[in-house]
């Protein structure tokens, strides 16, 4: 259990990271891993309302959180 918690810590950062640099975004690290972590987690849950599930494997997930992650920095950026 520990490894999967440190696996996506380490694959939100990263994909909120690629979302940062997409949006030009200046973030910080602790707020790359939030947005990649929260990002994945809503768009997660809006694509298995379709059928569609993002593989259990790291590289479906990191791209699943960028995409999540630019949801959510291009949202603050409108309500801001």
């Amino acid at each position: 259990m520990g490894l999967g918690i440190i696996a996506s810590i380490i694959v939100g950062g990263l994909a909120g990271w690629i979302a940062s640099m997409i949006m030009k975004a200046d973030t910080g690290i602790f707020l790359n891993i939030i947005l990649g972590i929260v990002g994945a987690l809503l768009l997660n849950l809006v694509l298995s309302w379709f059928g569609i599930y993002a593989q259990r494997s790291w590289i479906p997930q990191l791209i699943v959180g960028a995409a999540g992650a630019i949801v959510l920095i291009w949202g603050y950026r409108k309500l801001s």
